[in-house]
């Protein structure tokens, strides 16, 4: 959210699965467990997170976002927009993310992103319990949560309405060449030692260019949005890099897609405050290049001056971005 005081003090603990708890975004958020399967470590959940619905209305048309790398949900402005338009939002914190984290956990650590069917499909379960069966969904996700999505709903044809991008990584920088010539490292690095942490490269601009206290707009929770970012590990990215391979070879995705990108990409080892009006994690011209391979009904929007998560954008940007949503929602986004 734009400049605030910090969250208040709450714990993935204080929530239950069978009831919608007080979020911490506060007024107008609840939040609720899902809980899963058990894996290696122990006790898995995910947290569905809801803008608090009008009691006398049941919309028939609802969004369910997913969040990026090291990240949670805490754009609450991007869900008074949805709630502006007249759907139901509903945001999901990741297993071993967020408000999903638990301390036994190796943050964000998966090795398969076809993991994420589980929490997935317990949310949209959810939003059709509390909408009906005949409401129309949509997905959104940001960075690899919308590489995450695109791979989903790919496999499961016919489920939603439409998908919505925020500069999701459907490729590693550079091109496909980098990936075939990373991949083989990275697999040998994951079969012997998947959870070993890879060289952290992050100098912390991103946070920089985001955080109210260092000339952004936005307060998080460091606990769960840490600078630099979680610990990248072998078994994760392998996981990623088969996710580009798929896309690189055609997802066929049955759905309009949107996906929206920063005009430009700006990565240097200095910090340069052109760095507040450029995507500065992602190469945006391979992803550029990457969305005809999503499906056969496919938009392509590029924000001048947008950062990595173009709902974090200074205000031009991020405006720019809800007006092109809201320009394609009009000719595809229910179907």
């Amino acid at each position: 959210m734009p400049a605030t005081s910090a969250p208040p003090a709450w714990t993935s603990d204080d929530l239950r699965a069978d009831a919608w708890r007080p979020d911490v975004l506060g007024d107008g958020f609840e939040a609720r467990l899902l809980p899963l399967a058990d894996d290696d470590e122990g006790p898995v959940v995910a947290t569905l997170v809801r803008h608090r619905p009008d009691p006398d209305l049941r919309p028939a048309r609802a969004v369910l976002y997913v969040h990026g790398w090291s990240d949670y949900f805490f754009q609450a402005p991007l869900a008074h927009y949805w709630h502006g338009l007249g759907a139901a939002f509903y945001a999901l914190d990741l297993r071993k993310y967020g408000r999903s984290l638990r301390p036994h956990q190796t943050p964000g650590y998966v090795e398969d992103l076809r993991t994420y069917d589980e929490e997935i499909g317990l949310a949209l379960a959810r939003v059709r319990a509390e909408l009906g069966p005949v409401a129309r969904i949509l997905l959104m996700g940001h960075s690899t949560g919308g590489l995450t999505l695109s791979l989903w709903a790919a496999r499961h044809p016919g489920q939603v309405s439409g998908l919505v991008l925020n500069s999701p990584w459907l490729e590693l920088q550079g091109s496909s060449i980098v990936r075939h010539v990373s991949a083989p490292a990275i697999h040998q690095i994951a079969r012997f030692q998947p959870r070993a942490p890879l060289p952290n490269i992050d100098p912390g601009y991103y946070a920089r260019t985001i955080a109210a206290a260092t000339g952004g707009e936005w307060t998080v929770d460091e606990r769960w949005r840490p600078t630099p970012s979680f610990p990248v590990r072998a078994g994760w990215l392998r996981a990623v890099i088969a996710g580009h391979a798929t896309v690189a070879r055609g997802l066929g995705i049955d759905v309009p897609v949107l996906t929206a990108l920063s005009s430009r990409t700006l990565i240097s080892p200095r910090w340069t405050d052109d760095m507040r009006s450029a995507d500065i994690v992602l190469d945006t011209e391979a992803i550029a290049r990457r969305t005809i391979h999503l499906g056969p009904v496919s938009t392509l929007v590029r924000v001048p001056g947008g950062m990595h998560d173009l709902t974090l954008s200074a205000r031009p940007a991020r405006e720019r971005f809800y007006a092109e949503v809201t320009r394609w929602l009009a000719a595809y986004g229910w179907g």
